[in-house]
């Protein structure tokens, strides 16, 4: 895997490596809104992922995930650390454990 100094770096990177897709986190999937597609967890991998510290404040920790889809669509999913994790569904913490 590569070291990116900063979450900007890390996603310049991948959409240049083909991952073009925003994907947005819910509950029970991820979504690409501008496809109007839905990936639940068995449609989709997590092909790399990078996390990232606050320089300043710990609450701004964040990490990138590099997603491949089965469809063959490729993207990223930016999230911030455990902001979400109350409101997911056991095999999206599963599937998103790579983070912790």
């Amino acid at each position: 895997m590569t070291n990116y100094a900063t979450l900007t770096e890390a996603l310049d990177d991948l959409r240049r490596r083909g991952y073009t897709a925003d994907f947005d986190l819910q509950p029970h999937c991820i979504e690409c809104a501008a496809q109007q597609l839905v990936l639940h967890p068995d449609d989709f991998e997590i092909t790399e992922f990078y996390r990232f510290e606050g320089a300043t404040d710990p609450g701004d920790s964040s990490v990138v995930y590099a997603i491949s889809g089965k469809n063959g669509l490729k993207g990223v999913l930016v999230d911030a650390y455990g902001v979400y994790s109350d409101s997911l569904t056991a095999e999206m913490l599963e599937k998103l454990s790579v983070r912790h």
